[in-house]
């Protein structure tokens, strides 16, 4: 049975969080909480707390089983685009530049593998 965490606007732009996901997707939850933790990036720091979130998720779902022998995996986990803050930035001559925040939403997926 799978579990699934949602993390909306994380101040982070897309493009670089997916660099972090790629590191832990198809992973065992133990290896992909250790490689998020020793990972030095800002966005390991999210992507750890939506895989918590799943964990949990997933342990609340079934009370009756250990974690130790399901066998959990990450299964699926992408990272969209969130809202985007736009701001001006003075520019020379009277003129503004626009500089966009970006943000993302993840969605991450756990499942026992048989």
């Amino acid at each position: 049975m799978e579990a699934v965490a949602k993390l909306k606007n994380v101040p982070t732009s897309p493009r670089k969080m997916r660099y972090v996901v790629d590191l832990i997707r198809n992973k065992p939850v133990s290896i992909a909480l250790s490689t998020l933790q020793f990972t030095d990036n800002a966005g390991s720091y999210f992507v750890n707390k939506a895989l918590r979130s799943a964990i949990a998720n997933w342990q609340s779902k079934n009370p009756d089983l250990s974690l130790e022998d399901a066998n959990l995996h990450v299964t699926r986990v992408f990272v969209d685009g969130g809202r985007m803050l736009k701001r001006l930035r003075p520019a020379p001559q009277g003129r503004a530049h626009r500089i966009r925040k970006r943000s993302n939403h993840i969605t991450l997926v756990v499942d026992s593998k048989a």
